[in-house]
């Protein structure tokens, strides 16, 4: 299998490399800009598979395919929610949501292995999924949540929220207020829900609103310490894999 991957930050791409030759698969090359992927693409024959990440340091990667027609089956590589996803009318294989996951990666593969078609040409209808990405708030998000307090029904506006957390099983929001309320939902529900201006989920455990957050302080391994304005029940830590994407969603 000849695969190549298109990723500008190249600790994730030396990463991915690491985790495709755990499956015995070697990459041919990796290309970081839209530039330098257009040249290698109208210089070399085209690989079986690409990993492709969206957003590039020179722009989004679908910007190649306007430059040069690519005869690849793709997997996508993203920190975009599912919902931009849903965008996609593709003869693709599958995407992968950062930071990666090894048996995520796996499973893509597979995939990949059986359908495997005879032509792969590429058949997607990059200019929604350009819009969306481009237009990110003509999407409706959840702006409000209801909660149930004793008898009553109390309903939370997702400004008022300053984090979301997962504890024993449950969902909380932690609100401005001071005060944690029990959710009938989950994070990952959430992560379809949830303005991705305005909420970052920093760990498996913890989304966060960037307008409560009061400092962030290096901590250890290359990891990031959240300080909200109210809530200090437990550390709120950015896992290691997700400190560039949240310093790329802060700016």
């Amino acid at each position: 299998m000849n695969v190549i991957i298109i990723e500008d930050e190249k600790p994730a791409a030396r990463r991915l490399s690491r985790l495709l030759s755990e499956q015995d698969i070697e990459v041919a090359t990796m290309l970081h800009s839209v530039e330098e992927s257009i040249t290698w693409f109208r210089e070399n024959n085209h690989p079986d598979l690409i990993f492709l990440d969206i957003q590039l340091s020179d722009g989004l990667s679908f910007e190649i395919f306007d430059a040069v027609e690519v005869k690849s089956a793709i997997i996508f590589t993203t920190a975009y929610d599912e919902y931009a996803l849903q965008a996609f009318k593709l003869n693709s294989i599958d995407y992968l949501l950062k930071p990666i996951d090894d048996e995520e990666l796996e499973t893509a593969v597979k995939k990949y292995r059986n359908f495997k078609p005879e032509n792969q040409r590429i058949s997607i209808d990059f200019n929604d999924i350009k819009n969306l990405l481009v237009n990110p708030l003509e999407r409706e998000f959840k702006k409000r949540f209801t909660v149930k307090v004793g008898q009553h029904l109390k309903i939370i506006n997702a400004d008022e929220v300053e984090c979301f957390y997962s504890e024993n099983k449950g969902t909380y929001a932690a609100t401005s207020d001071g005060r944690n309320y029990l959710l009938d939902t989950t994070l990952e529900q959430l992560e379809e829900e949830l303005s991705p201006q305005k909420f970052f989920r920093v760990s498996r455990k913890f989304f966060v609103n960037i307008d409560h957050i009061n400092d962030i302080i290096s901590y250890t391994n290359s990891r990031l310490q959240i300080k909200l304005k109210r809530y200090t029940e437990q550390e709120i830590i950015v896992s290691r894999e997700r400190v560039n994407n949240f310093k790329l969603w802060l700016e």
